[in-house]
């Protein structure tokens, strides 16, 4: 059952009205997260949703590393490669850009996302500084435009870092990006392939499975296609057949990787066609439960990051 907060949250961000009657308490309290220290809400965060301290002098979990590395490796690339917009120079130079999903529109003004700025294509619109999952459009007359435009709107005034302390989130430029979207020839959205890496290395394959679907599970995989005995955050779907593009995956994903301690490489395979997701620095903030702890220490112990406060 959802506490208060998660239902608190859920009026603000979802509803017209909760929006606009806890805008003024929402301000104050995001006013006050600025002024707290980026280690004292990691910390706090990290004891809430893991339920033991972080041990930041000594960090031995997956999820110790990620959150030691929120704090103290944070490079201008970062800010960069985590906009998913000014992530496709990045892409292009990198890997080629025959692998970026054709981009239909761009903009910084909520405004202009209306029927007659955009295709005839079925496509997908989202914002580049935050996780949200986007708005599919199948058909576009059938989209109630004007609350798409107010969601966007309050989207684009939200600032992640200082929830999460994700630093590169702090001073991405916001702006509402269109893209095609990608379907299975049956129409259905494709399962994400994402590619762990460990300093410049796949470390493993999380693979999602039924996206924007009320049954969404989630398959962890080593280099070599073989099923692993985890869950991180997510029950175990269906096993899926070895995609035939792995290989093609990994290579691309190890050399975008080669720039970071750390960093998830998303990835989409339809009908063998590769396409680029997206870059995430902290998979899920580092705040995720492993539902078998002991993997948790495993991973942690195959990632390698600099001397502590280095």
């Amino acid at each position: 059952m959802k506490n208060l907060r998660q239902m608190i949250s859920e009026t603000y961000r979802e509803t017209e009205l909760g929006y606009y009657m806890l805008k003024p308490f929402y301000g104050l309290y995001e006013h006050g997260l600025k002024l707290v220290p980026d280690e004292f809400i990691v910390k706090r965060s990290f004891k809430k949703h893991m339920g033991y301290s972080i041990n930041l002098d000594n960090p031995l979990t997956l999820n110790e590393k990620i959150n030691w590395l929120k704090l103290y490796e944070r490079k201008a690339l970062q800010t960069k490669v985590a906009d998913k917009y000014n992530v496709r120079d990045y892409i292009k130079k990198t890997i080629g850009d025959k692998y970026l999903i054709p981009l239909l529109f761009h903009t910084k003004n909520p405004k202009e996302i209306r029927k007659n700025s955009l295709p005839n294509t079925e496509f997908i619109i989202k914002t580049n500084h935050d996780s949200s999952g986007g708005i599919i459009v199948r058909d576009k007359s059938n989209v109630k435009w004007k609350k798409v435009r107010k969601k966007l709107k309050r989207l684009m005034k939200q600032n992640y870092y200082y929830s999460t302390r994700e630093w590169q989130y702090k001073n991405i430029e916001p702006r509402i990006i269109v893209e095609k979207l990608l379907t299975y020839n049956d129409g259905s959205i494709p399962d994400d392939f994402k590619l762990h890496c460990f300093n410049g290395k796949v470390a493993f394959v999380m693979v999602d499975i039924g996206r924007h679907t009320d049954e969404r599970c989630r398959n962890l995989y080593d280099k070599d296609w073989n099923l692993l005995p985890c869950n991180w955050g997510r029950p175990n779907g269906d096993d899926i057949v070895r995609p035939s593009n792995l290989e093609e995956m990994i290579m691309l994903a190890e050399k975008i990787a080669r720039d970071f301690t750390y960093v998830r490489v998303d990835f989409y395979s339809v009908e063998g066609n590769t396409y680029f997701g997206e870059l995430t620095f902290h998979h899920a903030s580092g705040f995720q439960k492993f539902f078998q702890e002991e993997w948790d220490y495993r991973f942690g112990s195959q990632l390698k990051i600099p001397t502590a406060y280095g």
